[in-house]
C-alpha cells in the first residue's frame, strides 16, 4: 500500500509539472500571434522549426531514456555504469550532430528553406543537442525518485523562457520604438532579428539548464562500457522506431508543408494552421493528464481478475469526457479564439478536426496497452508506422490543392488508421469487451450537438450562440449523468437524490 501511495504521489507531481508546463508554453501562442503577423510568416517559421526539433529529439535520444530505466533496474547491472554509459553515448552523438550541422550549415539551411537565415538552423541544432543530452540526467532524477527536483527544473526552464520572450517580444520592442531606435536599447535589441529571438531564447534556457543539472553530471567517475552499450542499443532500437513513427504523426505535416504547398505564402499559411491548432491542444492536455494517471493504474491492475472489465470501463469514460471537452471548446470558440491573434482566425475551421484526431490518438493510447501487457511492443511500431504513412500520403496528395485543411484531415486519417488497426489486432490477441454501442451512442449525440453548435455560431449573434451552445453542453452532461453517473450514486450529493 505504501508503494502504491508513493507511486500515486510521484505520478501526480510528474503529471502536474508536465501539464502546467505545457499550459505555460501554450501562453506563448497569444504572444507570438499578437506580435508576429500572419502575413509575415513568422509563426509559420516557429511551427516548422519546432516540428524538426521534436523529430530530432526523438532520433538523438534513440530510446535511451526507457533503455536506461530497464538496465538500471536489471539484476546484475551497475546503475552508475549504465547511467555513465548512456550519458557518454547520447552526449557524443548529440555533439557530433551539432558539429555536422554547423559544418554544413549552408546546404542544410538551404535544404530547409532558410538559406537567408542559417542562424535559425544552427541555433536549433545546438538547442536540440543540449535537450537530447539533458534527457538522460532527467531520467536519472526519475530513477532516483526525485520528482520535486525534476518538476522544479522543468518549470524553472519554462518560466525563464516565458520571461525572456516577454522581454524580447513586448518590452524591448516598445522601448525601441519609444527611443526611436537610439540609445542603449539599440545595443541589445534589433527588430531585424524578429522571430530569431524565439530560437535564441530557447538556446539560452537550454544552456542555463546545464548548470542546474551539475549535481547529476558530476561527483562520479565516467565509464563507457561498449559491451553494455551494444546490449542497450539492441533493446532500444524498437523504441526508437516507435518513437519516430509516433512523433511523425504529430509533426510530419508541419515539416512537409513548405515543400509541397504550391503558394508563395507557405510559411504564412503554416503559421495560421499552427496557431489555430494550438486551441485544439486543450484536448492534448486532457489526454496527457489521463495518460499520467492511467498508465501506472493499468500496469498495477494487470494481475487482477477483473482487469479487462476495468480497461473497458476506463475507455468509455475517457471517450465521454473528451467528447464533453470537445463540445466545450466548439461551444465557446467565440471566446477561445481570442487566445490567438485576429490575423490567424481564418484557420479556426481546423480546430474541430484536430480535436477529433486528438481524441482518436487518446483512444489509440488506451488500446495500446494490450501489446504492452503481453510484451509485444513491436505491434505499436507497425500501427504507428501505418498511421504515419497514411498521414504523409494524404498530405502529399492533397496539400497542393487544399492547403492546410489537408494537414488537419491527414492527422485525422492517420490516427484513425492506427486506432482501428490496434483495435482489430487487440481483439484477436488480447480481447477486451469494450462497450462499443454505448461509446458510439455518445459519439453520435456529440456529433449531432456539434452540428447544432456549428449552425448557431454561423447564424446567431455571439451572445445568442453562446447561450444555445451552453444549453447543448448541459444536455450532453445530462445524458452522461442519466446513463453513467447517476447523482444518487455520487459521494456527498448522492444522499439528496435517494
Amino acid at each position: 500500500m505504501a508503494n502504491l501511495k508513493g507511486l500515486a504521489k510521484d505520478t501526480a507531481i510528474y503529471g502536474l509539472s508536465s501539464i502546467v508546463g505545457r499550459f505555460l508554453n501554450y501562453l506563448l501562442v497569444p504572444l507570438y500571434t499578437a506580435t508576429l503577423s500572419a502575413a509575415g510568416g513568422g509563426y509559420g517559421v516557429i511551427t516548422n522549426v519546432y516540428a524538426y526539433t521534436a523529430l530530432l529529439l526523438v532520433i538523438l535520444t534513440y530510446g535511451m531514456e526507457t533503455t536506461f530505466f530497464r538496465f538500471a533496474n536489471k539484476e546484475g547491472e551497475d546503475p552508475r555504469r549504465v547511467y555513465s554509459t548512456a550519458l557518454v553515448s547520447v552526449g557524443t552523438t548529440s555533439l557530433l550532430f551539432a558539429v555536422l550541422v554547423i559544418t554544413f550549415i549552408r546546404p542544410v539551411s538551404a535544404f530547409m528553406g532558410y538559406a537567408d537565415h542559417p542562424s535559425y538552423v544552427w541555433v536549433m541544432a545546438v538547442t536540440v543537442a543540449l535537450d537530447a543530452f539533458q534527457c538522460i540526467p532527467f531520467a536519472y532524477l526519475r530513477y532516483k525518485k526525485r520528482p520535486v527536483k525534476f518538476a522544479a527544473l522543468k518549470l524553472a526552464n519554462i518560466l525563464m523562457s516565458i520571461a525572456l520572450n516577454l522581454v524580447f517580444f513586448l518590452a524591448l520592442p516598445a522601448w525601441y520604438e519609444g527611443a526611436g531606435g537610439q540609445g542603449f536599447v539599440s545595443r541589445i535589441y534589433s527588430p531585424e532579428v524578429g522571430v530569431g529571438y524565439a530560437f535564441y531564447i530557447n538556446l539560452f534556457c537550454s544552456g542555463a539548464l546545464m548548470f542546474l543539472l551539475v549535481k547529476e553530471l558530476t561527483g562520479f567517475k565516467y565509464v563507457f562500457d561498449r559491451a553494455l552499450l551494444r546490449r542497450m542499443l539492441s533493446y532500444g532500437w524498437p523504441i526508437l522506431v516507435l518513437g519516430i513513427a509516433g512523433i511523425l504523426n504529430q509533426t510530419a505535416d508541419k515539416i512537409l508543408f513548405p515543400y509541397i504547398y504550391r503558394g508563395a505564402d507557405a510559411h504564412a499559411q503554416l503559421g495560421i494552421y499552427g496557431a489555430a491548432s494550438k486551441i485544439a491542444m486543450i484536448m492534448a492536455m486532457i489526454t496527457q493528464a489521463f495518460r499520467y494517471a492511467y498508465e501506472p493504474f493499468v500496469f498495477g491492475k494487470a494481475k487482477d481478475k477483473d482487469n479487462r472489465e476495468t480497461y473497458a470501463a476506463a475507455m468509455k469514460y475517457f471517450v465521454i469526457f473528451t467528447l464533453l471537452a470537445f463540445l466545450a471548446v466548439v461551444g465557446y470558440m467565440d471566446i477561445l479564439k481570442h487566445l490567438i491573434g485576429r490575423d490567424y482566425w481564418e484557420g479556426l475551421k481546423v480546430v474541430p478536426i484536430v480535436m477529433a484526431a486528438e481524441i482518436m490518438m487518446g483512444v489509440y493510447f488506451n488500446l495500446s496497452f494490450w501489446y504492452k501487457l503481453i510484451d509485444k511492443t513491436i505491434w505499436g511500431a507497425w500501427f504507428s508506422g501505418a498511421g504515419c504513412l497514411v498521414l504523409v500520403a494524404v498530405n502529399v496528395v492533397f496539400v497542393p490543392r487544399y492547403g492546410y485543411m489537408a494537414c488537419a484531415w491527414a492527422g485525422f486519417a492517420g490516427y484513425a488508421t492506427a486506432m482501428l488497426l490496434s483495435y482489430a489486432a487487440g481483439q484477436k490477441h488480447y480481447p477486451i469487451n469494450y462497450p462499443v454501442r454505448g461509446i458510439m451512442l455518445y459519439v453520435a449525440v456529440a456529433f449531432a450537438l456539434f452540428a447544432g453548435m456549428t449552425f448557431a455560431n454561423r447564424l446567431l449573434p455571439v451572445w445568442a450562440a453562446l447561450a444555445v451552445n451552453t444549453l447543448l453542453i448541459l444536455l450532453f452532461a445530462a445524458l452522461i449523468v442519466k446513463r453513467d453517473f447517476p447523482l444518487k450514486n455520487m459521494p456527498v450529493i448522492g444522499k439528496y437524490f435517494k
